[in-house]
């Protein structure tokens, strides 16, 4: 059986690492460094991964590609913002392309020249091939996000076993899985991204309570805020605008880089930047001016800490545990303000660049049967549900619900003799599809037609352990199935799950007034509806002054049906439902004589039809 690997695919560096007898470990390349730079360079003939390319990204930046997990999963739209700092170009529509080396590439098809470099390093060191791998995502990664790693993993020629989330893998590499129980949060600031996770161990079982971030928020921040000081100064002190040049806006970028990695250890260090063949600016910088542009970021990570931290039901003194992951909690302005929320000095003895490979590597074992007593159960970060008549959701999977999980629910049609069912599956917390993130639709054809509210169409939510979601619709009298894989070609756009998890509180209120309005104006609809077949049907049973009485009930809701007062609206119903009461008993009454005839209720309905026609 083919060993199987854990990699760290990241937005800076990326690793891979085995489990052997000694433990989990990372493999060193022939530089006897774990970390292939996450930095592919396209040339005429070629494509150079890592430190080759690197050099690259000042020599020909317009052809060299980096960042790339920024734009895993996205649109052209979602990732626009990127281009006014990328030398390299965008394009493309619901899949956004890179072009480079002449032609144009898809953010997994990059992203598998990088996971081809950990894998021959893999191979070489272990002298045999390997085609499976468990590869770490951010825990905030959506479903696009994550199919488009798996993606990249096929292309690379592995075949992806688990996508697990890095929090969760960090927590396996403190070994953390050893204690009986504990409330672990674990804190990953990286390159490009950011995660908050917050696990709960209990009896060798690690569970997700809650995890909460932003899929575009890290160092790479950082090192633009440093590189935005380099512009403006050197623009006013020499008149030169760097940033107009890929070549000067990679320069700068690198430098700003270097400067945020040796502000860790250093109090102030000089930036020199050529500018000519005789001119070199440069600048003391100082860990003090560094933390002043960079607190405005690390505050932005303390606010889902705390929402995380409110979704799992805790304050800060119910944590057991506090692990930090990632390059960027090498800054001491990091650690501190982090210690300072979580009143705990956390653990930063593993190395923060290796932690998360290490622990896919545990996760790797897991798998292979090597370790039987750890459990791992991630989350999913948002809702999962589809439209239903009026506009509104029905959430069929809730948000931080444990995965892999299923769950399913029936419904039935609007109108008599559908034959088919439309079924748009959406993410989201607010309570109108219109608000929410629309994932696919399918149809469901083959019904038998029927009146409404007879066909029984079960829809069945199934989300794996790598956070992909499958749907599938069943008419339950027929058999007839119909179903889709969600693999959306786009991703959120920037902030968008923050946003969505941030309005489903700001407009609690609001969507639950709106979501009242539309199941009440669906259920007049269906009473009125129902009221008008039946007159149709059934009018012999009436007096005239009946008829009457109904015909003003439903003129009277019908009027104000798409009024905004839910309460109006259910008002006139139950007085329609009031005053067809009568009636509804003398159709049964009707009915049941009809059955004792030796008529089905069909028949009957069907009699009564032509009786009204002649």
């Amino acid at each position: 059986m083919s060993r199987i690997v854990g990699i760290d695919l990241g937005t800076t560096n990326s690793l891979v690492a085995i489990m052997t007898p000694a433990g989990p470990a990372v493999i060193e390349g022939p530089d006897h460094s774990p970390m292939v730079p996450s930095v592919v360079h396209f040339g005429a003939d070629m494509a150079l991964v890592g430190k080759a390319a690197r050099k690259y990204q000042t020599e020909d930046p317009a052809n060299t590609v980096y960042s790339v997990k920024r734009l895993m999963g996205k649109s052209l739209e979602d990732a626009s913002p990127e281009q006014a700092t990328l030398p390299y170009k965008l394009g493309g529509g619901n899949v956004v392309k890179i072009t480079a080396g002449g032609r144009e590439w898809t953010p997994p098809e990059v992203s598998a020249f990088i996971l081809r470099e950990l894998k021959m390093r893999a191979e070489a060191a272990l002298k045999e091939e390997v085609t499976q791998a468990v590869i770490t995502v951010p825990a905030y990664f959506n479903d696009a996000q994550r199919q488009a790693t798996k993606d990249a993993g096929r292309i690379a020629g592995l075949d992806v076993l688990r996508l697990v989330n890095e929090p969760t893998a960090a927590s396996l590499a403190y070994g953390l899985d050893r204690r009986q129980e504990a409330t672990i949060a674990v804190y990953d600031f990286g390159g490009g991204t950011f995660d908050i996770s917050i696990l709960h161990l209990s009896n060798g079982i690690f569970e997700v309570k809650s995890t909460a971030g932003d899929t575009h928020l890290g160092g790479d921040d950082i090192d633009r805020l440093i590189a935005t000081l380099i512009f403006g100064e050197v623009e006013e002190e020499h008149r030169v605008r760097l940033q107009d040049a890929p070549e000067g806006l990679e320069t700068v970028r690198l430098a700003a880089e270097e400067a945020k990695v040796a502000l860790s250890q250093a109090e102030a260090l000089i930036i020199e930047i050529p500018l000519k063949p005789s001119v070199t600016w440069t600048r003391r910088l100082t860990r003090a001016e560094l933390e002043d542009l960079a607190r405005p970021i690390v505050e932005r990570t303390l606010e889902p800490c705390r929402r995380a931290l409110a979704d799992a039901g805790l304050d800060v003194f119910q944590v057991d545990e506090v692990v930090m992951v990632g390059g960027s909690t090498r800054m001491p302005l990091v650690r501190n303000m982090v210690a300072d929320l979580f009143q705990r000095t956390p653990h930063t003895e593993l190395n923060p660049d290796e932690v998360v490979a290490v622990g896919a590597a545990v996760q790797a074992d897991i798998l292979s049967g090597g370790s039987q007593d750890v459990l791992l159960l991630d989350v999913t970060p948002l809702s999962l549900g589809i439209e239903t008549m009026g506009g509104a959701v029905e959430k069929i999977i809730h948000r931080n619900s444990t995965i892999p999980t299923s769950a399913a629910q029936q419904f039935t049609t609007g109108v008599d003799n559908q034959t088919a069912v439309d079924l748009h599956v959406l993410q989201g917390e607010r309570e109108l599809a219109a608000d929410c993130r629309s994932l696919g639709r399918f149809q469901l054809r083959g019904i038998p037609p029927l009146p409404a509210g007879v066909p029984l169409v079960m829809v069945n939510f199934m989300l794996d352990a790598n956070g992909i979601l499958q749907v599938y619709a069943e008419e339950k009298r027929t058999g007839q199935k119909a179903g889709v894989v969600v693999h959306p070609s786009y991703g959120l756009t920037e902030g968008e799950v923050d946003r969505m998890v941030e309005e489903s509180f700001e407009y609690a209120e609001e969507d639950i007034r709106a979501r009242i309005l539309v199941d009440t104006r669906v259920e007049a609809q269906a009473t009125m509806h129902h009221a008008q077949k039946q007159l149709r049907q059934w009018s012999q049973l009436l007096t005239e002054s009946e008829t009457d009485r109904i015909e003003e009930a439903i003129d009277a809701l019908q009027k104000i049906i798409h009024r905004d007062d839910f309460r109006e609206i259910r008002e006139k119903a139950e007085i329609l439902n009031e005053v067809t009461r009568p009636f509804a008993e003398r159709i049964l009454d009707a009915t049941i004589r009809e059955a004792l005839a030796g008529k089905t209720l069909e028949e009957a309905e069907h009699s009564k039809v032509a009786q009204a026609q002649r």
